[in-house]
């Protein structure tokens, strides 16, 4: 029986912990917070928006959907703030006349239906938080959540209701089961899945769930009188907006390998490359070169020497991402256009990726198992002459 392990992370919204892979999906000071920070803040949407009105976006290992339910969430604030005085949002009736619109594309890929799938339902914004009864033990979790919190950034309510609308047609009866247990209850946003019936989620003769209607016109209709303020403004956000999102569930290797769209972003979230080393070889980089606009950029949380080498060596001028609230280097970015880098690896990043632990993972065909990919990494730092990063490291503590 299929399993969630959630938690209420310290800005109100959802993260997961994976026993497979002994890891968590999010960070604890917030996952929400995680999105915005690594993913959205670094990759100047603004100007981007302001200079172009069509927008694809790759998005790597979806999980729970953070990081494209963020960029949603920005170009609609965008949006908004273009048009009106934020003071006035109540006028929104009046922010569609004479504007341009906005034709986006998501395209989320993932290996784990159920959990793509309660992407719309995961609760925000939550201010009292009880962790003191997880299902599930973590010494570094428990320690680091808290129990009362100020969300940092607020996800509007119609982001999730325009996701709902693109997956409605490939949510099923185990969804439903999972969404209707008391286990998860807490988790769970009640306005989104009393929202079910009226997307038309019927049963058949054999029990089985499946969607007749999930039309604007069908939601204007009939779904409007019962949460109209939400609602409302999403069906108003579809005046803007063409969008168009794909889920695919699948080996995002061959998902990437078969796919010929040229992205203008591209979110990279899977685990850690120690765990994960399938998502961050080389080869699969190579993949990603080629679906980059010329002016595209890559963004992922990893400030791994072994990742940014491979990023180099498949073609790409990499550079680092800075969060301003924590004071530090948080992550890396991936360009063909060397002028798209704010901040520059130094000299001590590069002579890091000269070391043993710059040496990347290979996965040639795009088929190795993770175990194989590991095991030959290992070898490969066995059989090097390069010097070992701690050695490297302490050379460096006395310059």
């Amino acid at each position: 029986m299929y399993k969630l392990y959630p938690y209420f992370t310290n800005d109100g919204s959802v993260g997961l912990f994976s026993p497979d892979a002994d890891d968590i999906y999010h960070s604890t000071y917030g996952a929400l917070t995680e999105a915005y920070e690594k993913f959205i803040l670094p990759s100047n949407f603004k100007d981007y928006l302001k200079k172009n009105n069509e927008i694809k976006i790759l998005d790597i290992c979806f999980g729970i959907g953070y990081n494209s339910k963020s960029f949603l969430n920005y170009l609609l604030n965008f949006i908004y703030n273009e048009t009106i005085d934020t003071n006035k949002i109540k006028n929104i009736d009046k922010i569609y006349t004479n504007n341009k619109k906005y034709k986006v594309y998501i395209h989320a890929l993932d290996n784990d239906k159920n959990l793509a799938l309660l992407s719309p339902f995961f609760v925000t914004n939550k201010k009292i938080l009880k962790n003191n009864n997880l299902s599930f033990y973590n010494e570094k979790i428990k320690k680091m959540l808290c129990d009362k919190t100020e969300p940092k950034y607020i996800l509007r309510k119609e982001v999730n209701i325009l996701l709902l609308q693109k997956m409605i047609s490939q949510i099923d009866e185990e969804v439903i089961r999972i969404l209707n247990s008391k286990e998860y209850a807490p988790y769970f946003d009640k306005m989104m899945i009393n929202l079910l019936p009226r997307f038309g989620l019927l049963k058949n003769s054999n029990g089985i769930l499946y969607p007749v209607c999930y039309l604007v016109s069908f939601l204007h209709n009939i779904y409007y009188k019962y949460i109209s303020s939400s609602y409302k403004t999403a069906v108003n956000a579809l005046k803007l907006l063409d969008f168009n999102f794909d889920l695919e569930i699948d080996d995002a290797r061959q998902i990437v390998k078969n796919d010929s769209t040229l992205y203008n972003y591209v979110f990279l979230d899977a685990f850690t490359p120690a765990k994960c080393p399938c998502l961050w070889s080389i080869d699969f980089f190579k993949e990603l070169y080629r679906l980059l606009d010329d002016n595209g950029m890559i963004l992922t949380y990893s400030n791994s020497a072994a990742v940014r080498n491979a990023f180099i060596n498949a073609g790409f001028f990499v550079g680092k991402i800075f969060s301003e609230s924590l004071n530090k280097f948080t992550g890396t970015i991936a360009v063909k256009n060397k002028s798209l880098i704010k901040y520059e690896l130094s000299e001590y990043d590069l002579g890091l990726l000269k070391t043993k632990a710059g040496i990347f993972y290979r996965d040639e065909n795009l088929s190795l198992t993770n175990e194989a990919i590991i095991s030959a990494h290992k070898k490969d730092v066995e059989n090097s002459n390069l010097i070992s990063s701690s050695k490297y490291i302490k050379m460096h503590k006395f310059i």
